[in-house]
Parts: structure tokens; sequence; C-alpha cells
């Protein structure tokens, strides 16, 4: 996915001027789509050049004209071909998970900590989004396609987040064990 896409979808489903994207990116979509405000912008200008998507200047009191973006029909067109394209496997990378298996050649405190740290950020991320939930979508029966999309990704969000948590866990509890003498596997 390019992050013209994540652009796409979130003007689709709302225009916005350029700042209120950058929040939308900083709320939600960031979750699992990382731009920066500088890389939004940028894009924005190259997809509206490319015809994908339309500003118009809003006036505001006291400062200067923003602008609103919107999809235009080639972008939905763009944004419909792109969602028929199978989207390829996403290649895992983990900095941590390196660090881990390096254990034996780290700085095993310094590692626990890291552990803690990520822990925490999980069950940060795990709050916020079990507040989403319960704020937007108590009845998940009663959800239009739009919003049964939505949840859909909040709740690959929360399972992913449970199981980062459940890792973090595990792994503190495997970091406290004593030490077993480790065995020979070279030959002599």
């Amino acid at each position: 996915m390019a992050l013209e896409h994540a652009i796409l979808v979130s003007l689709a489903e709302r225009s916005a001027c350029g700042y209120d994207l950058t929040r939308r990116f900083d709320k939600s979509i960031g979750y699992f789509w990382k731009a920066s405000h500088q890389q939004i912008y940028k894009v924005l200008g190259r997809m509206e050049g490319d015809g994908l998507v339309e500003s118009h200047p809003v006036p505001q009191d006291g400062r200067p004209d923003k602008k609103v973006y919107a999809i235009t029909g080639a972008g939905h067109a763009s944004l419909l071909e792109w969602s028929r394209t199978p989207s390829p496997s996403e290649a895992s990378r983990s900095d941590f998970a390196v660090k881990l298996r390096g254990l034996p050649y780290c700085d095993r405190d310094a590692v626990l900590a890291d552990v803690r740290r990520r822990a925490e950020t999980h069950r940060e991320r795990l709050a916020y989004y079990r507040a989403d939930e319960a704020r937007n979508f108590s009845d998940a029966d009663a959800l239009d396609d739009g919003q049964r999309a939505q949840y859909a990704v909040l709740r690959g969000g929360l399972l992913l987040e449970q199981a980062g948590l459940d890792w973090c866990e595990e792994v503190e509890r495997l970091l406290k064990q004593p030490s077993a003498p480790s065995a020979s596997t070279g030959a002599p």
C-alpha cells in the first residue's frame, strides 16, 4: 500500500484540510500506517496534480485560507482498482525480536526494561482501542457497512495489541527464570 491509498480512503470517508488529515493519521490511521505531516502534504500536492484529489480554499478569520481536499472520480477509480489487487504478505521486521535473540550477548537488565516499556505501550494502545470500541461500536450488530469496516480494523488493532502484550508478559516471565547451564553444541 502506498500513502496515497491511505489518504484516498480517509478522504473517501470525509473531505478534510491537510491539518485534519494529519490529525486523522495521528489518532487512527497512524496506528497501522505511519506518515509524517510533511509526507502527507507532499503526497497531497502530487495527488492533486495527478487529479486524484481536488482542493478548494476555505476562508478563515484572521488567518490565511485553508485548502480542503476531496477525492475525485479518478481518485475513487484508483481506490477501486487498488482494492482489486491482492495485498502482499507483510514482512515482519523487529528490532526487538533481534535484541531478544541476542540476549546472551546483551545487557539483560536493559532488555528486560525494554520488554516492560513495550508491554506498557501495548497496554496504553489497548486501553485507547477499548475506549474507542465502547464509545463508537457498542452495538456491533447495528453497524452499517462503513462502520463495520472501521470496526474490523479496530478489532484487528485490539487483537494485535493484546497479542503483543501477552508476548511481552511471556518474555518477562521467561527472562526472570534462572538460567540453566548451557548445553555444548560444538564438536570437540
